[in-house]
């Protein structure tokens, strides 16, 4: 396993249990507040290229999603393997 993965992957958890700690209302809000950041700015840049680090680290919460969100996202696990 790569130093990175390990890396990114313990960042991530440590986020969420901080979340664990917040309030409903404010993860809400976080949650409307990049919505709206990632569609100012999509038109902007060009399609960002991950590496496969990144790629692994993005999809796998998105396995928690419903159907519907998931279709939506810009890494899933078919993504990975090409």
């Amino acid at each position: 396993m790569s130093v990175r993965v390990l890396y990114m992957t313990l960042i991530r958890v440590f986020g969420w249990l901080v979340l664990l700690g917040r309030a409903q209302a404010s993860k809400d809000v976080e949650i409307m507040v990049l919505r709206h950041e990632v569609a100012v700015l999509k038109p902007q840049v060009v399609r960002p290229k991950p590496d496969w680090a990144d790629r692994a680290v993005l999809a796998a919460p998105t396995r928690f999603l419903p159907t519907m969100l998931r279709t939506h996202r810009l890494v899933t696990w078919r993504g990975i393997a090409g």
